[in-house]
């Protein structure tokens, strides 16, 4: 008898970029949490602000382009796109609203208790700083401004992207004329230290210095006013599909036009009267949905450089930043010697990220080492681990490395980086057409005297080898010697260099070739031991979950009775909630480091499978990306990834759970337990390091 065929109710899924603003929104929430440190809570309003002018940039220009008829999309037709940009209008204007609640009714009363008055108004300045002020701006401000009129179809000025404008109106024979001034920012700082009176400080923004003063720039006007603005171009660059051997050229030439790119945002001074806007839209072709009401002081990213006159308000809180190294006294502090017998696993940042810069040096200095390989995403400046490269390809080794010059917003650096390594003798592969490698994988072979192979290092891990960010994200690296893992990591090389299309990996998951069936496996699996009441229990870490085909999948195990709790920083389309995901849980923590870790645990029945790698569940990362993740075999680092995972669920200071409407729910502590996931887990790999 065939069995009934099982009906699905149809399943939803959130829109990919109203559920990436609800993850910035929560970045903003942390602004208003009281026990964080002021300055910290500070740069969370610079972070907030900062990730939605890159949104801004990419996304809503995408967007725009489709709305338009510039650019065709197979998955939004026009109508859906326009609908969704008054979606998102209508939401950052919400959130953009908290903000300024937040930094003038929050932030700006608790610096003027600790004795720092940060004026947000001219009108607040005290008689006594006028002096002083009108000093600096005619010694330090006034020499840098250029005045330019702004007259349609007579005087043609092009707006750069992202900086700071201030127009300026004045009267002449009963004539309203306009001015625009870029603000010299590399020439003054934004925020201005005033002298001292009594036991306060004082600080103000240069742009209203300029408005105290700039009318004396105009002799023979009439002052009328002035408001600042600013736009945000379309920084994506579309080089997918092009050869490698057009990619270097096209690709620097894309970079260096990146701020010609077409008008995504026009963010005014809310202030500003509706004629004064509609004379700057008219003059610079703005059309009204690309307008965005914005608050007196723009460009806010530039809190995370305010002055601090008392440094004290820096260090209320002791933060887990003493990074640590592994004890590898056993094997005379060698992570080659270490490796040999037992994996390694590394926590960023707790875990120093000195000790893979060493893992490159012994490299170098290892007789026996003969290659060196290496993927490139994104590195930081003056990066030492490029210095290692560099050395060991002078101490006579092969080194090859893969570098993906579509890295956005990286691509100047990595094209700089490439040809420095190069000019070294650097075997440099370059971007695959129509793929990005995304993977973060390091590979060191080593021969013996008579040719063999003998034993040689893999590294996987969730991070870019960037020792900037290796301080300031959750990042976990795996190094080992296991043989497979190795021959894994050797014939992904092979494929990258073309020397081979056809690749059989035994036991890494690679996007392209394994890793969504066996995805989509290991799910299953857990779907049939619920089925047999045997429990199916599913934890996933990750930035971003957006793919369909695999949330439908997490839907089916959840009907099925799989219990599943996801860990997504950002992006989740999947619905917690439903009927259809009745047993998911989505958590969302942020905290002082941005977790970026991807970390998936699968049950099994008591024969728990744990992985760790570079992707998240994102369509472009499954079926567009070279990625790859490792199993994790050590049961000891499988508990310690099993224990992070259970700090994460458990914490109740910054997690919070992600409800049906996208909304950011946090639950209050019920006992006398207060978890702190970040610092939790810090103080338990200190325990374990003793």
């Amino acid at each position: 008898m065939r069995k009934p065929r099982i009906e699905y109710p149809p399943f939803r899924y959130f829109n990919r970029d109203m559920s990436w603003l609800s993850f910035n929104y929560r970045v903003l929430l942390e602004a208003a949490d009281e026990r964080l440190p002021l300055y910290e809570r500070i740069n969370f309003i610079a972070i907030y602000t900062s990730n939605l002018e890159e949104f801004y940039k990419v996304r809503v220009a995408e967007h725009r382009a489709v709305a338009y008829g510039k650019k065709v999309d197979e998955d939004t037709t026009r109508e859906e796109a326009t609908e969704l940009l008054g979606q998102i209008v209508e939401e950052t204007t919400r959130q953009l609203a908290e903000r300024t609640r937040i930094f003038e009714q929050m932030i700006v009363p608790t610096l003027r208790r600790n004795r720092i008055v940060f004026y947000q108004d001219p009108s607040e300045v005290e008689e006594v700083h006028k002096p002083y002020l009108q000093h600096y701006f005619t010694d330090e401000i006034f020499p840098y401004l250029q005045p330019v009129p702004v007259e349609r179809g007579v005087v043609s000025t092009f707006l750069r992207d992202n900086r700071l404008y201030m127009a300026v109106r004045l009267k002449r024979q009963g004539r309203y004329e306009y001015f625009l001034m870029k603000l010299p920012y590399s020439k003054v700082p934004r925020f201005v230290e005033l002298p001292r009176l009594g036991e306060c400080d004082y600080i103000i923004y240069m742009e209203d210095i300029i408005s105290m003063y700039v009318a004396q720039m105009f002799p023979g006007y009439e002052w009328d006013s002035c408001y600042c603005f600013k736009i945000s171009r379309d920084a994506d660059i579309l080089v997918d599909n092009i050869a490698t051997n057009d990619l270097l050229t096209q690709l620097k030439t894309k970079v260096k036009h990146r701020k010609n790119g077409a008008i995504s945002r026009f963010l005014y001074d809310g202030q500003m009267p509706d004629d004064f806007l509609a004379y700057l839209v008219q003059s610079f072709d703005i059309t009204k949905d690309e307008l965005v009401k914005g608050d007196r002081h723009l460009n806010l990213e530039d809190l995370r450089h305010l002055p601090c006159p008392n440094p004290l308000l820096k260090q209320e809180e002791e933060r887990p930043t003493t990074m640590m190294f592994k004890p590898l006294t056993e094997a005379k502090k060698s992570v080659f010697r270490y490796v040999a017998k037992r994996d390694l696993m590394l926590f960023y940042p707790y875990h120093s990220f000195t000790h893979f810069i060493n893992f490159l040096y012994e490299a170098v200095h290892d007789p026996l080492c003969t290659d060196i390989m290496l993927t490139q995403y994104r590195v930081a400046e003056n990066s030492a681990v490029i210095n290692a490269l560099i050395a060991a390809a002078q101490n006579g080794k092969r080194v090859t490395v893969f570098v993906e010059l579509k890295a956005r917003f990286d691509e100047e650096n990595n094209l700089e980086t490439a040809e420095l390594m190069r000019a070294a003798g650097i075997h440099i592969i370059y971007s695959i057409k129509g793929l990005k490698v995304h993977a973060k994988v390091a590979l060191v072979l080593r021969h013996s005297a008579n040719g063999n192979q003998t034993c040689s290092y893999a590294y996987v891990s969730t991070g870019n080898f960037n020792e900037k960010t290796a301080r300031q994200y959750a990042d976990i690296g795996l190094f080992t010697s296991n043989r497979a893992v190795v021959l894994d990591l050797q014939n992904l090389f092979a494929y990258l260099r073309k020397e081979s299309e056809s690749v059989d990996f035994k036991r890494l998951l690679v996007a392209q070739f394994n890793l969504v069936p066996k995805l989509k496996a290991l799910i299953q699996n857990e779907r049939r031991f619920a089925k047999q009441g045997k429990g199916g229990r599913i934890i996933l870490k990750m930035n971003a979950l957006q793919d369909p085909a695999i949330i439908n999948e997490l839907y089916m195990a959840s009907m099925d009775g799989v219990q599943i709790d996801l860990i997504v920083r950002g992006i989740c389309c999947l619905i917690p909630g439903e009927e259809f995901s009745r047993n998911i849980r989505v958590t969302r923590i942020v905290d002082s480091f941005l977790e970026h870790s991807r970390v998936w645990y699968f049950a099994g029945n008591g024969n728990p499978r744990i992985y760790l790698g570079s992707p998240d569940w994102m369509r472009r990362n499954l079926y567009r990306r070279i990625e790859v993740v490792t199993p994790i075999y050590d049961k000891r680092l499988k508990q310690q990834l099993i224990d992070m995972l259970h700090f994460q669920l458990s914490d109740n200071q910054k997690a919070c759970r992600v409800d049906k409407d996208l909304r950011n729910v946090f639950t209050p502590a019920t006992d006398e337990t207060n978890i702190r996931s970040q610092y939790a887990f810090y103080e338990y790999l200190k325990e374990l390091n003793k």
